[in-house]
C-alpha cells in the first residue's frame, strides 16, 4: 500500500519539477511563446490543456486493451481531439473575451505533442491510476511554466497581474515583454534559472552522499 502510494506520488510530482514539460523537456513551445503575454491567457491556456491531457490519458489508459496496435495513434488523436472541442466550447461559452484572445491556439492543443507523448509513452503502457497521476504532475508542470512566463511578461510589460495595476502611473512598461522578442527573452532566462537550480541541487546532494561514505 505504501509503496503504491510512493508510486503515485513520483508520477505526480516528477512533471512539476524533475521532469517538467516545458523547462527540461522542452515541448509544448508554440502556445509557451504564443499566448504568454498575460496570466490569465497563460492561465487558461494551462487549465484548457490539463483538462485534455487527464481526460485522455483517464480514457486511453480505460480502454487500452481494445484498442488495436495499428491504429492506435490515430485512436489517441480523436480522444484529444474530442476533449480539446470541450475546453474550446466551454471557453467560449465561460469567458469568451479570453477565448478570442487564445485564438486558433485552444484547436491546436490537438497538435501538442507533450499530449499525444504522454499517451503513447505512458498512459497506453500503465493502469488507470498511474495514467491520470502521470496526467496530472505534467499539467501541473505545463501550468506552472505558462504562468511563470505569463506573470512575468504581464508585470514588466504592462505593469499588471491579472489585470490589475502593480506601478501606478509612474511606471514604463517594457512594450518587448509583451511581443514575441519579449517572449523568447523570457522563456530564456527561466530556463537558465531553473538549468542553474537543478545544477546546484546535484552538487548538493553529491557532496551529501560524498559526506555519508566518509562518515561511515
Amino acid at each position: 500500500m505504501i509503496e503504491s502510494e510512493n508510486q503515485d506520488y513520483n508520477e505526480l510530482i516528477k512533471g512539476i519539477w524533475r521532469d517538467n514539460p516545458v523547462f527540461v523537456q522542452v515541448l509544448g513551445m508554440c502556445p509557451m511563446l504564443a499566448v504568454t503575454n498575460s496570466a490569465i491567457n497563460a492561465i487558461a491556456m494551462g487549465m484548457a490543456t490539463l483538462f485534455v491531457l487527464v481526460g485522455s490519458s483517464f480514457l486511453v489508459a480505460t480502454f487500452k486493451k481494445w484498442i488495436p496496435k495499428q491504429i492506435r495513434i490515430s485512436c489517441f488523436i480523436i480522444i484529444i481531439a474530442t476533449f480539446v472541442t470541450v475546453a474550446d466550447y466551454t471557453l467560449l461559452a465561460l469567458i469568451p473575451t479570453v477565448h478570442k484572445e487564445l485564438g486558433a491556439f485552444i484547436p491546436l492543443i490537438v497538435a501538442n505533442c507533450m499530449i499525444l507523448g504522454r499517451q503513447e509513452a505512458f498512459a497506453s503502457k500503465n493502469t488507470v491510476r498511474l495514467a491520470v497521476m502521470d496526467a496530472l504532475g505534467m499539467s501541473a508542470g505545463f501550468v506552472f511554466a505558462l504562468f511563470t512566463l505569463g506573470a512575468v511578461r504581464e508585470i514588466l510589460g504592462s505593469g499588471s497581474l491579472f489585470g490589475v495595476d502593480l506601478f501606478g502611473g509612474a511606471f514604463e512598461p517594457w512594450i518587448i515583454m509583451i511581443l514575441p522578442p519579449g517572449g523568447f527573452l523570457t522563456l530564456g532566462l527561466i530556463l537558465f534559472f531553473f538549468n542553474w537550480v537543478t545544477h546546484r541541487r546535484e552538487i548538493f546532494l553529491e557532496r551529501v552522499a560524498e559526506a555519508e561514505r566518509s562518515g561511515s
